[in-house]
C-alpha cells in the first residue's frame, strides 16, 4: 500500500530549495543536464543510503545525536562554504577548462554533511518506520525515498540546463554564479548562526 503522506514528505522536502538544488542548477548551467546526472544519482543513492542506515540504526543514531550534531554541523558550514566559493570561480575567465560537475560520489557523500538531508532522513525515519523494524523495512523505505527524491532534484538541473542559452555571456554566467555563491555561503552562514544561537 503506497503511503502518500511519505510520499508528499519526501518530494516536498526534495524539491524544495537547499544545498543540493542550488548546486544542481549551478551545475546544470555550467555543465548541462547530462554532465549533472553523475550529481544527481550521487545525491539520491547517498539519500537512499542515509536513510537505510539511519533508519535501521535509528536507536543508535539518536543516542548519539547530541554528540555528533556539532561536528556535523560545522562540517557541513565548512563544505558549503568551500563549494560556494568553488562555485564563484566556476564563472571566471578561463575556468571553464578546469571546472568539472560534483561527481556521484561527492554527492553522495555530501549527504551525510547536508543539514538539510539529515534533518529529512531523521523526519522520514522517525515518522515512517515503524519502532519494531528491522533493516529490510528500513531497506525499502531508502528504495523508495531515493526513487522520489531523483525526479524532484533532477527539476533543478534541468532548469539550470535551459537556463544555460541565456547565460553564454561570460559577464552574465559570472554574475549567475557569483549569485548561487552568494545563496550557499548564505545558507551555511544562516545554518552556522542558528546552531550558536540554539547554543546560547
Amino acid at each position: 500500500m503506497i503511503d502518500l503522506p511519505l510520499l508528499t514528505y519526501v518530494a516536498t522536502m526534495s524539491v524544495t530549495p537547499g544545498p543540493n538544488n542550488i548546486m544542481l542548477a549551478a551545475s546544470g548551467v555550467n555543465f548541462g543536464f547530462r554532465r549533472t546526472l553523475p550529481h544527481m544519482l550521487g545525491i539520491s543513492a547517498g539519500h537512499g543510503v542515509q536513510v537505510a542506515l539511519v533508519g535501521a540504526a535509528l536507536a543508535w543514531v539518536m543516542s548519539g545525536l547530541e554528540v555528533l550534531h556539532l561536528p556535523l554541523v560545522a562540517l557541513g558550514c565548512g563544505y558549503l562554504l568551500w563549494l560556494a566559493w568553488r562555485q564563484a570561480r566556476a564563472g571566471r575567465p578561463g575556468a571553464q577548462g578546469r571546472a568539472r560537475p560534483l561527481g556521484f560520489v561527492g554527492a553522495a557523500l555530501f549527504q551525510w554533511v547536508n543539514p538539510k538531508a539529515w534533518m529529512m532522513v531523521l523526519n522520514v525515519a522517525i515518522l515512517f518506520l515503524p519502532r519494531e523494524a528491522g533493516w529490510q523495512a528500513a531497506a525499502r523505505l531508502a528504495l523508495l525515498c531515493a526513487a522520489v527524491n531523483l525526479p524532484c532534484i533532477a527539476l533543478w538541473a534541468l532548469a539550470g540546463d535551459r537556463l544555460r542559452h541565456w547565460l553564454h555571456r561570460p559577464a552574465v554566467l559570472a554574475a549567475f554564479n557569483y549569485t548561487m555563491a552568494a545563496l550557499l555561503a548564505a545558507t551555511a552562514l544562516w545554518i552556522a548562526a542558528d546552531e550558536a544561537m540554539s547554543m546560547v
